[in-house]
């Protein structure tokens, strides 16, 4: 190979070279220009997006204190009448069930009977004590005459309040035998049939004042120093679609307790503590008691 040859050899070899660093270059340029468009778009759009401050929490509809009832019995016996069903409305003071109580009732009877009695038996003693004491101020008896007719007037009043006594005592088991209606309300569920017999302090019925609603929120211990009473709250509930409904903090407890919803989503710990914060509707809404609810409570202003 001359000069000449060899240095064409060269001149090529230096070319093809510079061709490839070249293009090298300009696929690592395009490749770093990609890179920081991609790292750009999410700063960006985490600008444009504004973060949300609100806290989500679940929670189940409740009734206010005193709204919700067991009525149970405090004495045992068969049930010789139940006058509801479930879903049917009961008023204050009306008559729910009723135990057996015909033994009581005799019994009540017969104290009536020994009172009346009684009550005869010290009229009379208290006319002969009259009589005794002229008799002695005239000195036709002995003073012992007068002790007797006081000692009987007074076996006879003794008898007379004994019979009350059991008489009242044996009405208050009557009375207890009629359960009645605590509240206005309907009646939720019925644990019992009519001719069960039951034990004394058995559940019969739950009555329930369904206008006296609200929800029982479990939030985030971590959160309960930003929520504060008045703020508002959006409630919605699964099998309405999107429909949701107004409300507003109303109560918030002085101590967080063990969560009693489990939650729905299995990656969320169920053995934290929460803040049981109660919320009060703002408008209707068709949410059943009991029922599970979702709370959206807006940011503290």
């Amino acid at each position: 190979m001359n000069i000449t040859e060899l240095l064409r050899t060269r001149w090529k070899t230096l070319t093809l070279m510079g061709a490839g660093a070249l293009l090298v270059g300009l696929q690592w340029g395009r490749i770093r220009a990609a890179v920081q468009r991609v790292e750009a778009v999410p700063t960006a759009q985490a600008s444009e997006r504004p973060a949300s401050h609100g806290i989500l929490a679940e929670g189940r509809i409740v009734t206010y204190p005193g709204a919700e009832v067991i009525v149970g019995t405090d004495r045992g016996g068969t049930i010789v009448r139940l006058l509801v069903a479930e879903k049917q409305s009961v008023t204050k003071g009306e008559l729910i069930a009723e135990i057996d109580s015909s033994e009581e009732r005799a019994a009540l009877t017969e104290a009536y009977a020994r009172a009346a009695e009684a009550d005869v038996d010290a009229k009379f003693f208290d006319v002969e004590l009259g009589r005794s004491q002229r008799l002695l101020a005239s000195g036709s008896i002995p003073k012992d005459a007068l002790d007797r007719s006081n000692h009987d007037l007074d076996a006879a009043r003794a008898r007379k309040h004994e019979a009350v006594a059991t008489g009242n005592r044996l009405a208050a088991v009557v009375a207890k035998s009629r359960i009645v209606a605590p509240i206005d309300g309907t009646v939720l569920e019925r644990y019992v049939d009519q001719g069960e017999t039951v034990a004394p302090g058995a559940r019969l019925v739950t009555v329930a004042d369904l206008a006296r609603t609200r929800i029982e929120v479990e939030v985030d211990e971590f959160d309960a120093g930003r929520v504060v009473v008045g703020q508002p709250v959006v409630v919605r509930a699964e099998g309405f679609g999107d429909a949701s409904w107004k409300a507003h903090v109303e109560e918030i407890p002085d101590s967080v307790t063990s969560r009693r919803l489990k939650p729905e989503d299995p990656g969320r710990p169920s053995d934290t503590r929460v803040l049981l914060v109660k919320v009060a509707l703002d408008e209707p809404a068709p949410l059943k008691l009991g029922q599970r609810v979702e709370a959206d409570i807006a940011a503290a202003r």
